[in-house]
């Protein structure tokens, strides 16, 4: 007779040999692994809010006689992401949207003091640097804060220079593919050939447009519905299982 206990292991076991499986079969293609950086690679304001960051940008829209460029929703938005697509809607390439974006950078900058890397980053991007999977980051952060905060985990050989970040181009962050495609030329790769790691929802839908194929990493059930909701079908909330498979494969 088998307790209850053991059949629980055994179940467990399995689910596991599955979704190693699964990822195995996922990655077995993949020569090129784009990653999007807050969320998969680390908790950029884990300790500097981000909702406090898009209120002192739309303070300093006020204080610049702006208040009524930005809706009430906007106004009241904790994205400061949204904050900034929005002054560039009504004024794009402008020099406010410049300073505005400085303004951004600078505090992203701050936040890489206290950001929090995600469990099993560091050791997966190791890992697959040293079996020769080619990785690169493609992010609406700014590029000076990723080689910030990679340079402080001693991951900087892991990509560089392969970092694709946001530009002045504010148009073309994700969902638009354009840090995507930017990354697959310069790495000589083609589409079906990489593999998206992110977390949003734009995430996703830049990789759908690039022709990419997406894991989705989910660190709470409502990120996970997103995601989901997004078409992503492969999702991970641990990227443990995803380190063990590329382990398995040698």
């Amino acid at each position: 007779m088998t307790s209850d206990t053991t059949q629980t292991e055994q179940v467990a076991s399995e689910t596991e040999n599955d979704t190693t499986a699964e990822l195995g079969a996922l990655l077995a293609p993949v020569r090129v692994v784009l990653w999007d950086f807050d969320g998969p690679i680390c908790r950029l304001f884990a300790g500097h809010s981000a909702q406090r960051v898009a209120v002192g940008l739309v303070e300093w829209l006020e204080k610049q006689g702006l208040r009524g460029l930005l809706t009430e929703g906007e106004r009241k938005s904790p994205d400061p992401h949204a904050v900034l697509r929005a002054v560039d809607l009504r004024h794009p390439g402008s020099d406010l949207v410049a300073e505005l974006e400085e303004r951004l950078t600078q505090e992203e900058l701050k936040a890489t003091a206290s950001a929090m890397p995600t469990a099993w980053a560091d050791p997966l991007i190791r890992t697959l640097a040293a079996v020769d999977r080619r990785l690169a980051v493609t992010t609406n952060n700014s590029p000076r804060v990723v080689t910030t905060y990679l340079q402080s985990r001693g991951l900087t050989s892991c990509f560089v220079p392969h970092i694709y970040g946001r530009t002045r181009d504010l148009h073309l962050l994700k969902p638009d593919p354009d840090c995507l495609n930017r990354a697959l030329r310069a790495v000589g790769a083609a589409p079906a050939a990489a593999l998206m790691i992110g977390d949003t929802p734009s995430d996703c839908l830049a990789a759908r447009r690039a022709g990419v194929p997406f894991l989705g990493y989910a660190r709470n059930k409502e990120k996970e519905e997103l995601l989901r909701d997004a078409g992503a079908t492969n999702v991970v909330d641990s990227l443990e299982p995803v380190l063990e498979a590329v382990r398995s494969q040698g």
